[in-house]
């Protein structure tokens, strides 16, 4: 049965959870042993004393990490008040800060590189339509946390199965940012996380004079980037790029034997000079490029777009977003540009309180603002009030649906928004069809599904047109993800479903249309997927037009893959103009 749309007449009061807090009192950091080897983690922090964890399966690795040059005075110095920070000032006493709790089971680091290896396939049959690269992007922090830590803080770690002709070959390699390659030849974190790093105004002023110490003493010099590259990739412009919110982003490189290369940190000719949204939207039709970045300085959001051939166009300021906005997604239509302003932003109170810059404020309005997509400013975006309407992440949006006046956008709303950056086991996140109609300002809203869905999909070919399926994770709770269901928006159902078993999690599916495919969902879902009882991860191709997600293939990987964010598949003629653009 079709949900009846929902006509927005009032603002909707915030969700609240009886849920009891969450206990850490034992987790551990340390992935179940395969072998009865053991290795002993080299780190080269302050902290005494290091940590002995299992060696991963089989697989003889050289740890990246450099040894420490010789201190000098001051950065004994600063690293002392690291110390006194992290222990007096701002210990990790929040389950969200925790690195026991948020570095545990598959959330772990790897501890190395995994040069190209060859792996199993255990069940089934490969097809020719994979014959390419999944990269998938990650946090995975080199060194372990000597203080707070957030799940989405940590250098960014890509992890490619490469496909060729039935056969398997994964590689894991760091995304060789600046502040990677400089904490990693120092030997230890130089600069505060992003997420966790400034939790309360005294913690934030003493992690700043550090941070500001070190770059005046020559220590990290900031022009060189700032940031991380860990949440997702993205191919234009014959470029694959690593990204993440707080940088540029950094080009990366697949050679021919499975290998992953950073070639470096790319500013599209100058053109591109602070950071970009982690997720830009890519039309297949025209090849067009588009994306944004928000910050906590007027203008708190700026638009813009890249051509087929990767050259960037003007920026396009939008100062009718008044105060900073956790604008972490958004979507495209043939005519327009759709940004969502949530009720998650930069929130100063919480700060004096201990809390993070990054909160949630109940008494603000979510709205929609649409931009024509070919704008040169923002004199025709209009804004519309959605309450209750909170994203992180876009699936899809069109126009046209039902006149040429109405615009379309399928996300998953986060109904416990006050929970997305502290409590994520609260989460739940309801995939949603809203209808703009951008004459009269009428808004209609129809839930798809009551269950808790992020990190959807669809086949890419339909970005910014109407498109009938998609496949979205499920979360249990988030970030763990237990399986995978498909939605038609067609009907307003799930249609297709596959758990992944007791004590087994994925992440993030992705579709990759059959080569020979006719129709809309003609084509595979592939993920990795980790085994916790077994300490194993493998590689899933699943059947997504199967209502069940019938098994095609099933890679053994030759050790485990944490779970991560975004990926991408990359076809093998795309490899091709990569290593030679």
């Amino acid at each position: 049965m079709v949900p009846k749309p929902i006509i927005i007449t009032s603002k909707q009061p915030p969700t609240t959870s009886s849920i009891p807090p969450f206990n850490i009192s034992s987790i551990k950091t340390k992935e179940k042993p395969q072998t009865s080897q053991s290795q002993t983690l080299k780190t080269t922090t302050t902290t005494p004393p290091t940590k002995t964890l299992p060696t991963p399966p089989t697989i003889t690795t050289t740890h990246n990490l450099k040894k420490p040059q010789t201190s000098s005075l001051p950065a004994l110095l600063f690293n002392t008040f690291d110390d006194i920070i992290n222990t007096f000032i701002d210990p990790p006493i929040k389950p969200s800060v925790d690195p026991r709790h948020v570095l545990s089971q598959n959330f772990a680091p790897v501890l190395d590189e995994l040069p190209p290896t060859q792996c199993k396939v255990i069940k089934g049959t490969l097809p020719p339509s994979l014959n390419g690269v999944y990269i998938r992007n990650g946090p995975n922090p080199q060194f372990l946390p000597r203080g707070p830590y957030h799940l989405f803080d940590g250098d960014g770690m890509l992890h490619a199965i490469t496909i060729s002709n039935g056969k398997a070959t994964l590689c894991s390699r760091y995304v060789q940012t600046y502040k990677y390659k400089i904490e990693n030849e120092a030997g230890y974190q130089l600069i505060p996380n992003v997420f966790s790093g400034f939790n309360s105004l005294i913690a934030s002023a003493a992690r700043g004079s550090v941070t500001a110490a070190r770059v005046i003493s020559g220590q990290y010099n900031p022009s060189n980037g700032i940031g991380l590259a860990n949440t997702s990739l993205a191919l234009f412009g014959n470029k694959l790029f690593a990204l993440g919110e707080s940088d540029l982003p950094y080009e990366i490189n697949l050679t021919p034997n499975g290998d992953i290369q950073t070639i470096g940190r790319y500013d599209f000719n100058g053109k591109l000079s602070m950071s970009m949204t982690a997720h830009p939207k890519i039309d297949g039709d025209t090849g067009e490029t588009f994306a944004f970045r928000y910050g906590p300085m007027p203008p708190f959001l700026t638009y813009f777009r890249f051509d087929a051939n990767g050259v960037k166009h003007n920026d396009v300021p939008v100062f009718s977003m008044t105060r900073p906005s956790f604008l972490h997604d958004f979507a495209i239509t043939k005519k327009y540009a759709v940004f969502t302003d949530i009720q998650l932003g930069m929130n100063p109170l919480d700060m004096i309180s201990g809390g993070s810059p990054v909160g949630s404020d109940p008494s603000k309005v979510s709205r929609i603002g649409i931009l024509p997509r070919y704008a040169s400013d923002e004199s025709k975006m209009k804004w519309f009030d959605v309450p209750g309407f909170n994203i992180m992440h876009a699936i899809n949006s069109w126009d046209g649906e039902d006149d040429e006046e109405t615009v379309t956008l399928i996300a998953p709303n986060v109904l416990s928004i006050e929970h997305t950056m502290e409590r994520l086991e609260l989460v739940h996140a309801m995939i949603e069809k809203v209808k703009i109609n951008i004459k009269t300002g009428i808004v209609s809203r129809q839930p798809l599904s009551a269950r808790n869905l992020d990190f959807a999909v669809i086949n890419g070919d339909y970005m910014g047109k109407k498109n009938r399926f998609v496949y979205a994770a499920i979360g249990n709770p988030m970030p763990k993800i237990s399986g995978v269901v498909k939605i038609d928006v067609l009907k307003g159902e799930e249609v297709g479903c596959r758990l992944y078993g007791e004590g087994c999690y994925g992440g993030e599916p992705f579709f990759v249309a059959r080569e020979d495919g006719e129709e809309e969902d003609d084509g595979y879902l592939v993920s990795y997927v980790h085994d916790e009882k077994k300490g194993e991860s493998k590689f899933l191709v699943m059947d997504a037009k199967s209502p069940e997600f019938e098994i095609v293939a099933e890679v053994k990987l030759p050790r485990r893959v944490p779970y991560g964010f975004h990926g991408l598949f990359v076809k093998e003629s795309d490899i091709t103009k990569l290593s030679v653009s």
